[in-house]
């Protein structure tokens, strides 16, 4: 090689490198490193779990780690707030839950579902209504027409917290009814496990958690479902009708998991990220994941993910202000 040959070869790569180094990280391939992703809620959870299946999936369509951490407190404020200030590089991503368009109704936090970047909606589980195999309420128009007919306060009901998705939940099937928020008496538990045990015992009338929650008791014997609160059927539970099939009341509602990310994320990134998301979704590993533990599965991309979340933000301030919750 000549000298002149060899100080052009040095030079054309000395300018390679260069550029390289120089070249912006938007123009790099996403991801060049591994992502966060983060639970606003606890390890061991139905949210959590979910979470480290799609991580896990995730990591071998991108090539990158997808590290799950969770980030617990404040029913949720704690995760979703990580989320929302982390840098928009697509480097820090999360599970958003229906708290999100909850919690800032009561004041408890500012964030809502537009202080995020929506990615894929990948789950939803409409509330069921269920009775204990012991209640004579063999279908869900018996148990209405005897609510109806009872006074404020004879019925008791139970799923979760006061002011929860549950809670929230009856407060809107009653007001489907044209029925008062408080028809039914909401005694505050801390989950469906528990609320489902007091509904076997017989110290509840009623519960509206999910379906999928309410399971182990109905396939014990002590309770069954008698709708759901969705627009169709759950093919899990294919005899559990909707409300609208048993009462003509077309009222839906649900708790639901979603990735997304901060605002502002560069659109080639969030493509590609809800592209794999996808491709997660329509995996067997993830459908086989969900359909063992009754977990519903629905997919939203980002755009309609985000129309589905600002309809989930103003159905439950509705709800919140029938309650009496709302503050702002």
């Amino acid at each position: 090689m000549s000298g002149i040959t060899r100080r052009a070869f040095a030079a054309s790569s000395v300018a390679a490198a260069t550029s390289a180094l120089l070249m912006p990280a938007r123009a790099q391939a996403y991801p060049a490193r591994p992502v966060t992703l983060i639970v606003p809620w606890g390890a061991g959870g139905g949210t959590d779990a979910t979470a480290h299946m799609i991580a896990t999936l995730l990591e071998k369509e991108l090539g990158q780690p997808f590290n799950v951490v969770n980030r617990t407190g404040g029913s949720g404020v704690v995760g979703h707030a990580e989320i929302a200030t982390a840098p928009p590089d697509g480097y820090t991503i999360g599970m958003l839950t229906v708290e999100i368009a909850m919690l800032h109704w009561q004041a408890v936090t500012h964030l809502t579902p537009r202080n995020f970047t929506p990615l894929a909606l990948m789950n939803e589980d409409p509330p069921g209504i269920q009775v204990s195999t012991s209640s004579p309420y063999k279908t869900v128009k018996e148990l209405m027409d005897a609510i109806k007919a009872a006074p404020p306060g004879r019925f008791t009901a139970s799923g979760t917290g006061q002011g929860g998705i549950w809670h929230l939940a009856l407060v809107g099937w009653m007001q489907a009814m044209g029925l008062p928020a408080n028809q039914v008496v909401w005694s505050a538990s801390n989950g469906a496990a528990p609320a489902m045990q007091d509904l076997a015992a017989g110290s509840l009338d009623l519960t509206t958690c999910s379906v999928p929650e309410a399971r182990a008791t109905i396939e014990a014997g002590q309770a069954r479902s008698l709708a759901i609160m969705a627009p169709a059927r759950n093919p899990i539970f294919p005899d559990v009708p909707t409300l609208k099939e048993a009462l003509g009341v077309d009222y839906s509602t649900s708790s639901w998991r979603g990735i997304g990310a901060p605002r502002g994320l560069a659109p080639q990134v969030a493509a590609r990220l809800t592209a794999a998301l996808k491709k997660v979704y329509d995996s067997a590993a993830f459908r086989d994941f969900m359909t063992r533990r009754g977990f519903g599965t629905v997919w939203r991309d980002a755009g309609q993910f985000a129309s589905f979340m600002d309809r989930a933000d103003g159905q439950m301030g509705q709800a919140m202000k029938a309650a009496g919750f709302a503050k702002a």
